[in-house]
């Protein structure tokens, strides 16, 4: 009679374990959607921080202003001499002359 209480208990804790392993394995995959999509906004949000505070330095800061005119634009201040180092050329035939 203990036998088949053991094995009735036995077969009991099977069952539930079958019924709640797909359960539990939604869960961890629900879990790791959500750590993915926290780290997508964190990495959102610093972007956009980062973003937030070059407009900023754009808006309000005219050295930056000024830097990326030099930059990005070539100009410079009257009485300056601009400098520009360009890439290293290559005396290597080209394929259009052999």
């Amino acid at each position: 009679m203990t036998i088949a209480w053991c094995m009735l208990f036995v077969a009991s804790i099977g069952l539930v374990g079958v019924w709640y392993v797909p359960l539990i394995q939604q869960n961890e995959r629900m879990r790791r959607v959500i750590h993915d999509q926290e780290a997508q906004i964190q990495q959102a949000v610093a972007e956009e921080r980062q973003v937030r505070a070059s407009a900023d330095a754009l808006r309000n800061d005219p050295r930056t202003v000024e830097r990326l005119a030099r930059e990005r634009l070539g100009y410079a201040r009257p009485g300056e001499t601009v400098i520009r180092f360009e890439g290293q050329t290559t005396n290597a035939p080209s394929a259009a002359a052999e």
